[in-house]
């Protein structure tokens, strides 16, 4: 595999985890196209992606185009002999020039079993959606959202002892077996010894894009919500852990206040227990602590 050339697309937050079962695997891209580097929290310092930060402590080149949508301005991608392109969470769309330049195509890494999940958010849909069953595919790019033919697929089961498994707990899973997949899947592909097969498009299901917005709960801190309320509660605090997190509001004598929920389970009783979280303005601390906050 040390023969071809192979530029990755990829982004977070499955990117690294990817690259590195590829490394493992004595499979190391010759380009990484990632975002630009962008502003981050209260300073804005300029914030290199993770992918970026990966490859340069390699010494491999790094192409941070603002547009892929004309062919112009996109030297080491059109300009190169490429044998294949790998699409792992990048988070721009891929247009057919492009998609058509490697001598083996465009493959993308997509953290779901297509065609379930199609879309942006497929791994913190698993837990929302409560499935036991979710996994990773490696798919030959097409002009569609998540609609090529399927090169391989792994299922990944996730046990009822480990539910409802984290946001980033699953992000992690997914990426570690995606990237061996990919790596397994590789020399088959360029050698010719897999025949792509098309989706059933017609069990497709999908998922947006998540939102700040999004982790919005509604709840009353001294009457927690019981039965599938409160299961519905815990798999959304589970599906946003990390990004963008789960949070309510409280009314307080200084006014509304943001409460962020840091951890929660159900108890014996199926209710919702909370267990610590970060209120507006203050730090982190265990809810009857918070409670007590209330009630001064």
């Amino acid at each position: 595999m040390n023969n071809l050339r192979i530029a990755f697309f990829g982004g977070e937050p499955i990117g690294v985890p990817v690259l590195e079962e590829l490394e493992a695997s004595g499979i190391v891209p010759n380009l990484i196209v990632c975002s630009p580097d962008k502003p981050v929290g209260r300073k804005q310092v300029m914030t290199a992606p993770p992918v970026k930060e990966w490859a340069t402590q390699r010494s491999i080149p790094v192409f941070q185009p603002t547009s892929l949508k004309e062919n112009t301005g996109v030297g080491p991608l059109y300009k190169n002999d490429w044998d294949i392109f790998i699409v792992v969470a990048y988070n721009k769309i891929l247009p057919k020039w492009l998609i058509d330049i490697p001598k083996h195509g465009t493959l993308n890494v997509h953290p779901s079993l297509l065609p379930q999940l199609r879309g942006a958010s497929p791994i913190r849909s698993a837990i929302l959606n409560d499935l036991q069953e979710t996994g990773v595919s490696v798919m030959l790019l097409d002009e569609k959202m998540d609609h090529g033919p399927i090169i391989a697929q792994e299922p990944m089961h996730i046990e009822d002892a480990q539910w409802p498994v984290r946001g980033r707990e699953l992000d992690e899973g997914l990426a570690r077996l995606g990237g061996a997949l990919l790596a397994a899947t590789l020399p088959q592909w360029t050698r010719g010894d897999i025949a792509p097969q098309e989706q059933e498009h017609e069990l497709a299901t999908y998922c947006g894009k998540i939102t700040k917005a999004d982790g919005e709960l509604t709840i009353d801190p001294h009457n927690l919500p019981t039965g599938d309320a409160a299961r519905q509660a815990l798999l959304k605090i589970y599906a946003y852990d990390g990004w963008p997190g789960t949070f309510f509001f409280v009314e307080t004598p200084k006014g509304t206040k943001r409460i962020k929920i840091v951890d929660a389970t159900l108890d014996t009783h199926g209710a919702l227990d909370i267990h610590r979280v970060v209120p507006e303005g203050k730090k982190e601390m265990d809810w009857e602590t918070f409670l007590q906050t209330l009630a001064a």
